[in-house]
């Protein structure tokens, strides 16, 4: 299925739980600037498209494209990126308004995990369920990136877990 970038970025905005008013503050645009975006009349300016990657942990190649990338894909050992260049975020809304986005590479995951590391002790005070990051990582040596986590609770909080 074809998508435009601005399908794209309010569905990315809408998946992080940004307003239009928060994703354009922290864009420094207008509320009316990002609207124009979704609504597909105008463009974002090429300046703000890795800030918008950031953002929304995702890489500029994946705002362009018109095709929808799978939310989690098992890579072959052929198409497989080093290891080295892969980034675990971890997006966690909760229903009080708290956000938290942690990235980190994921060498760094795997020494963390080597030395005892949790994800609760990665998250801070917002709870989250019992995640094992030894099994996130042994999924991510095998070749699987994209979206391995995503949790909505009864309370409204949410935790996306993603790997790229």
């Amino acid at each position: 299925m074809s998508t435009t970038i601005g399908k794209k970025i309010g569905e990315l905005r809408r998946e992080r739980g940004f307003t239009q008013e928060e994703l354009a503050e922290r864009l420094s645009v207008s509320p009316q600037a990002v609207s124009k975006w979704e609504n597909d009349l105008s463009c974002p300016d090429i300046m703000l498209l890795p800030a918008l990657g950031d953002l929304f942990g995702v890489s500029v190649d994946a705002l362009l494209s018109r095709e929808r990338a799978p939310d989690v894909q098992l890579l072959p050992p052929d198409r497989k990126r080093s290891f080295d260049t892969l980034v675990l975020r971890i997006c966690v809304n909760s229903s009080e308004g708290d956000k938290v986005r942690v990235n980190l590479p994921m060498p760094l995951v795997k020494i963390g995990i080597e030395m005892g590391l949790s994800l609760s002790q990665v998250s801070g005070s917002v709870k989250l369920p019992d995640i094992d990051l030894a099994q996130v990582l042994a999924l991510v040596e095998r070749g699987l990136i994209g979206k391995l986590v995503e949790i909505e609770s009864s309370d409204g909080d949410t935790v996306e877990i993603v790997v790229d």
